[in-house]
């Protein structure tokens, strides 16, 4: 089982998430927390495997929970929770080294399988929100060399394909569907892509794609 702890200053969020989550039998919600102190405690009291924390509570927000959670209970793999105006927040978050980043109005599937994926130790970014920040970093006029970028050579020429879908922001559903591919078989050429290029998450790998020019010439 995947012992989750959820944290959210709105009961009625917590009560909506673990609604979700209560559908998967391999899920359980050990702790609820309505702000970040008691987020940290009660993931180490609980030793949970997942934390869900909104990005913004009352008190000491999502951030400040997760840096506690990492220097209390680094094994804890922690998902923000985030809507479209709060940006500036997931720059520093993926930065810090958080897990993942979801929409609060991603689906019930969204919602299980991100839980899913970071317990096993992949990352997990919303493809609106990798989108968004692609847009923030072309919109930076200096921007130094990625000393990875001579790692895409190493990358088949399928999986360039894909690094260059990921690039603009695509999901691994629009991918699979542009290259005819299952989801499943897309999730593996990005999860093998990510680790040739030490990527820690789609947003490191798609910025590499943009300096790369790999999107010109309609790619």
């Amino acid at each position: 089982m995947i012992r989750v702890l959820l944290a959210d200053d709105q009961e009625l969020v917590r009560a909506g998430i673990r609604l979700v989550l209560k559908h998967a039998p391999d899920i359980d919600v050990v702790a609820e927390a309505s702000d970040g102190p008691e987020a940290a405690r009660l993931a180490v009291r609980h030793q949970v495997d997942v934390a869900m924390l909104d990005i913004q509570m009352q008190g000491t927000d999502g951030l400040c929970a997760a840096e506690r959670i990492a220097g209390s209970a680094p094994s804890v793999r922690v998902v923000m929770l985030t809507t479209f105006g709060e940006h500036a927040y997931v720059e520093r978050a993926l930065k810090a080294g958080v897990a993942g980043f979801l929409l609060k109005d991603s689906t019930p599937q969204e919602l299980i399988q991100a839980v899913r994926r970071v317990a096993s130790g992949a990352p997990v970014v919303s493809p609106q929100i990798t989108r968004h920040l692609i847009d923030r970093y072309l919109d930076t006029e200096e921007k130094p060399a990625d000393p990875r970028l001579s790692r895409i050579a190493e990358l088949t020429s399928r999986e360039r394909e894909v690094l260059a879908m990921v690039g603009t922001g695509a999901s691994n559903a629009e991918i699979g569907k542009r290259l005819h591919l299952g989801e499943g078989t897309v999730k593996a050429y990005v999860s093998r892509m990510l680790t040739k290029l030490s990527c820690a998450n789609r947003v490191q790998a798609a910025i590499l794609a943009h300096d790369a020019r790999l999107l010109r010439g309609g790619g």
